[in-house]
């Protein structure tokens, strides 16, 4: 992944502002030429600078009101198998691996507390791991965001 740069970080900045803007309106509003914010675009999409439109989706217009973070810990020597396994049920939305005595940190969304159920149950089914401890989110305090750093890059 690169560095980015202060021009990196004012363009990406009011990118997220608007993001349907047209290169040539983000070129005017920074003072850039139209063929350095293409390729700076083109250089962002292909090393994973910018993360894709489904992340841009909230899972609670999709039917899934409920969040829950599940702590898990695996046999080590099955990681790769079991982080296959997560990516293969659509409710987990995302996984980390930590430090600690947790392995992963497995955020899934559900319908319902039931749902909610089958996806712990389904989780501790597959082989490699060997306990889960699952916390419901009650509320969303800070969302993802990138802003503060981008407006810290920018001035620097």
């Amino acid at each position: 992944m690169t560095n980015l740069d202060a021009t990196d970080a004012r363009l990406l900045l009011e990118l997220s502002r608007n993001p349907r803007a047209p290169g040539v309106d983000l070129a005017h509003r920074l003072g850039l030429s139209r063929n350095t914010v293409q390729a700076r675009l083109a250089r962002w999409e292909g090393s994973g600078v910018l993360a894709g439109f489904d992340r841009l989706v909230d899972p609670r217009a999709l039917g899934y009101p409920l969040a829950a973070f599940v702590a898990t810990q695996l046999d080590q020597h099955r990681l790769d198998e079991v982080v296959d396994a997560l990516a293969d049920i659509p409710e987990v939305v995302e996984v980390y691996g930590m430090t600690g005595l947790t392995d992963l940190s497995v955020k899934v969304v559900a319908t319902d507390t039931d749902d909610l159920y089958r996806l712990a149950g389904q989780i501790l089914k597959i082989p490699g791991v060997e306990r889960t401890n699952m916390a419901l989110v009650m509320r969303e305090l800070v969302v993802p965001r990138t802003a503060p750093l981008l407006e810290r890059t920018a001035r620097q």
